[in-house]
């Protein structure tokens, strides 16, 4: 079954709550003026038993029955107030109207009078009001029926109540004219966001939903929506170029194969050519192959399935590990390396929390990149500097140095400052993003200061923590 959609519920629930108020607003009216025309009539029965007490009162003490009689049927045989009144004098009857002997049921019994009560009567299509009520006078208790017409009252009511029911539908069927008409024009931003929304593919990831300006909340969803999609296109773009980026760079290595065994099967060859071209496939495979982990290891961390082994790692005794397997290099590249670690493993200002795999990681992508980018004879510097609260790990050459306007785009992957000789020396432009990914899983920041032709600094800061108790050196 198809819903209905929000506009129309929303109409309903505003007639439905139109239809409630209407209902006990015209309820309580009704009420309202019946309490208050009745109230009028009462108060013409209560006039007329103040002329009746007075009447009774000016009769003599030791009046018998007979003169009672007598004279409350003189009085009020030919006066309108007699026409529906009935009058006991000590549970003797001492007048009757011809109308309430005609219609003695409407009555109460005078030993049921315990106090002044008013009621409404219907007879012969006539609608009445009564007052039953005893009186003390002159040592006598009279018990007074007395009763009015409230024909005018209730053809009030009536009236009222017919009206309520001719414009109450009339108002209920204006009202949800309204309601349907005010719900579309409050969502009528929702349908041009719908359109528009429904335009967006990854074809044209660079539309946006229409711009409201209604201070609402449909414009802040149409905001949240649009900086939605800003996420969603620079996530794409970046998926594409990645995609586009890894495709290149695979189809050189795997050319290069190619085409070196397609010439070494091309005619018959001694054992060292043999032996020189499997080592030139030898090297594109293991170059392919650091691209392939590589790009996976990127690829774990844009999924998040790349766990991190937090915990206290002294960058002190990591640093002195990765600078000991660097020294060969620098000897074969012919490169002056030197260290600035600190003095003793357990310095307690170079503990960070973090995973010292990937620790150790960085530092070889930051000294790998140094190493290639520094012509022989030059040098290359690791230290580990402490700041405000930081360790900072620096690695300092004297090689070709970045030019400004490329040090905000070295981090990005597959950027290469010089792509010929990266590729000579084996770069894959991915290794300072792995290192700025490093980096800000460690709730820390990878900089570079660099001159062109001046060499380069990369420095990667991290928060310091205090030392763990049993890794303090004793006092």
């Amino acid at each position: 079954m198809r819903r209905l959609s929000i506009g129309v519920r929303l109409t309903l629930w505003y007639l439905a709550i139109f239809a409630l108020g209407e209902l006990i607003f015209g309820a309580g009216m009704w009420f309202i003026l019946r309490h208050n025309l009745y109230d009028i009539v009462d108060d013409g029965l209560e006039s007329q038993i103040d002329d009746l007490k007075s009447f009774l009162g000016s009769q003599k003490k030791d009046a018998t029955l007979s003169k009672l009689q007598e004279e409350a049927t003189e009085s009020y045989t030919i006066e309108h107030p007699g026409d529906f009144l009935e009058i006991y004098a000590d549970n003797d009857l001492i007048y009757r109207s011809a109308f309430l002997q005609a219609h003695s049921d409407i009555l109460v019994p005078p030993d049921q009078v315990k106090r002044p009560m008013f009621r409404s009567r219907r007879a012969d299509g006539h609608h009445f009001r009564f007052v039953f009520e005893k009186l003390n006078i002159n040592d006598h208790v009279y018990t007074v029926e007395m009763g009015a017409s409230a024909d005018d009252a209730v053809g009030t009511l009536h009236l009222f109540r017919f009206y309520l029911w001719i414009f109450a539908p009339a108002l209920l069927l204006v009202a949800g004219g309204v309601g349907y008409w005010m719900s579309r024009r409050a969502l009528a931003p929702v349908d041009a966001l719908v359109r528009t929304a429904r335009e967006v593919s990854g074809a044209n990831l660079n539309s946006r939903l229409q711009k409201l300006n209604t201070g609402d909340e449909l414009q802040r969803l149409s905001d949240t929506l649009n900086e939605m999609l800003d996420r969603i296109e620079t996530a794409f773009r970046r998926v594409t170029e990645f995609t586009a980026d890894a495709s290149h760079e695979l189809r050189t290595p795997v050319s290069l194969i190619r085409t070196e065994a397609e010439l070494a099967l091309r005619r018959s060859r001694g054992e060292v050519e043999y032996k020189e071209s499997l080592q030139h496939i030898l090297h594109e495979a293991e170059r392919t192959t650091a691209l392939i982990e590589q790009l996976l290891a990127l690829a774990r961390a844009d999924s998040g399935r790349e766990a991190l082994n937090l915990g206290p790692v002294d960058l002190d005794s990591t640093l002195r590990g990765v600078a000991e397997s660097w020294k060969q290099m620098a000897a074969l590249r012919n490169l002056q390396f030197s260290t600035n670690i600190g003095e003793g493993s357990g310095n307690q200002a170079s503990f960070v929390n973090g995973d010292e795999t990937l620790l150790r990681r960085l530092a070889d992508i930051l000294l790998d990149n140094a190493f290639k980018y520094t012509p022989s004879p030059g040098s290359v510097r690791l230290q580990l500097e402490q700041g405000p609260g930081s360790v900072i790990i620096s690695v300092k050459d004297s090689g070709m140095g970045i030019a400004p306007q490329e040090q905000d785009k070295i981090f990005e992957r597959f950027y290469r400052v010089d792509k010929a000789r990266s590729r000579a020396e084996g770069g894959t432009g991915l290794g300072l993003a792995i290192a700025k990914w490093i980096a800000e899983q460690h709730h820390g920041s990878i900089m570079v200061e660099s001159t062109l032709g001046a060499g380069a600094i990369f420095r990667a800061e991290f928060p310091r923590i205090a030392a763990p108790v049993h890794s303090q050196q004793p006092v």
